[in-house]
């Protein structure tokens, strides 16, 4: 065989062999290295999958874009980190800690409160300049998840009966995102009308999360924050820190919350 054929087809194998071998970032280990917008692998999809532990849902596809980049922000403030997005490897360590409940193995899902600055029960959550709510880490995991949810659909478009036919919907009128919001923490197994919250569950303000219902509209409040589908004329997102009037509405709550 001429010396230039068998050169060339070494050659050829060789990028055959490197083409089925994963990439150095592919095969990077969890906490190696900073992960931060643009990152991929198997090492993202990790921190993908603590984020949404941490009540922050975000798709464990192994690539970091703008929906983990806000779960990261979130998970960040609870723990006092620094919220910018951008997972060091101290911090990918902090947040394997922060899920991992001591004595059951790893996978447990909470965040504890903060180890120096304490923050009291029923204190209230904030809004990103995103418009994302970010809940205190001291809400119970069921309202960490409610806020998760609504935040997976807090700037979608309304959309009348949205969010009734099918849960991943393209618009959500007032039902349908909190119906969206409850079912996302595990509350309400099918989309309930705005009259039918009036008579949902406990009756009166919750702890945590109250509903406000009429025949007409739905709202709830989160930790203190609305999220009302009137809200986004103003804001441009479901959450809002600003309060309104609940006359002519009948407040109830989820059991225990």
């Amino acid at each position: 065989m001429p010396i230039r054929l068998k050169t060339t087809l070494v050659a050829i194998s060789l990028f055959a062999i490197g083409a089925t071998l994963p990439s150095s970032a592919s095969a990077a280990r969890y906490g190696s290295r900073t992960l931060e917008p643009g990152s991929r692998g198997g090492d993202v999809k990790r921190l993908q999958r603590y984020l949404t532990e941490a009540g922050h849902r975000t798709s464990a596809d192994g690539e970091f874009g703008p929906r983990t980049a806000r779960a990261l922000r979130a998970t960040e403030q609870e723990l006092e980190l620094s919220p910018n997005g951008v997972a060091t490897r101290r911090e990918q360590r902090a947040i394997k800690r922060a899920v991992a409940e001591p004595g059951t193995g790893g996978g447990a899902v909470y965040i504890p409160p903060p180890p120096v600055k304490k923050v009291k029960a029923g204190a209230k959550a904030a809004v990103t300049d995103e418009g994302f709510a970010v809940p205190p880490a001291s809400a119970p995991r069921a309202v960490k998840r409610v806020i998760a949810a609504g935040n997976e659909i807090a700037v979608a478009p309304y959309k009348w009966g949205g969010g009734h036919g099918q849960w991943r919907d393209d618009g959500y009128d007032c039902s349908g995102s909190v119906s969206y919001a409850l079912h996302g923490a595990g509350l309400l197994d099918g989309a309930l009308v705005s009259g039918d919250f009036a008579r949902w569950q406990e009756r009166g303000a919750g702890r945590w999360i109250t509903i406000y219902a009429n025949r007409d509209h739905v709202y709830m409040v989160v930790a203190g924050l609305r999220f009302d589908t009137s809200a986004q004329s103003r804001t441009g997102s479901r959450w809002t820190a600003e309060e309104r009037s609940a006359e002519g509405f009948t407040a109830t709550h989820p059991a225990n919350l």
